[in-house]
């Protein structure tokens, strides 16, 4: 199935997506894909903010927010996210059984990309609006939209992981 539609599904069952992911033999590469992806729409969806940032403070250009914004999303949170699932594998080895570290990192980078639609519509509504108290509840949105796949995914990929052992 396509990437956009496996997307849209996920927000209607995000275990089954999961699930299916890993019954197709998700590999390191996809992830890596999964995650660079993810990453790239961050950093696009940030342009608007770092638009209005410069025009309403031209002390720091727009090249030097996009420099760093860049350097932010594109090479740090990729580091930063392998992290975070070290962190996850073992916290799910605590609480239930041991689950491969390919399937928490499929489970975290897939409610990543899931989300990154909703983070452009965020990104666009900041660089409209600012920081507006609806742009700040929008984003909390997106948290929630990224937990509640996360917890769906972690859950399936612990449960698949319970049938494997």
């Amino acid at each position: 199935m396509s990437l956009v539609r496996n997307i849209a599904r996920t927000y209607r069952a995000p275990g089954s997506v999961v699930a299916g992911l890993d019954a197709q033999g998700a590999r390191e590469p996809q992830l890596l894909f999964f995650v660079l992806l993810s990453c790239g729409l961050i950093f696009m969806s940030q342009w608007p903010g770092l638009s209005r940032a410069a025009a309403l403070d031209p002390s720091v250009t727009l090249e030097q927010r996009m420099g760093g914004a860049l350097f932010g999303v594109m090479f740090m949170l990729p580091l930063l996210l392998y992290g975070v699932a070290a962190i996850l594998q073992l916290a799910l080895r605590a609480v239930a059984r041991p689950v491969e570290g390919i399937r928490v990192r499929l489970a975290l980078f897939w409610a990543l990309l899931c989300v990154t639609p909703l983070m452009i519509v965020h990104g666009g509504l900041r660089g409209f609006l600012g920081a507006d108290m609806a742009v700040q509840l929008f984003g909390f949105v997106v948290l929630a939209a990224f937990l509640y796949i996360l917890g769906a995914g972690l859950r399936t990929v612990a449960r698949l992981a319970r049938g494997t052992q």
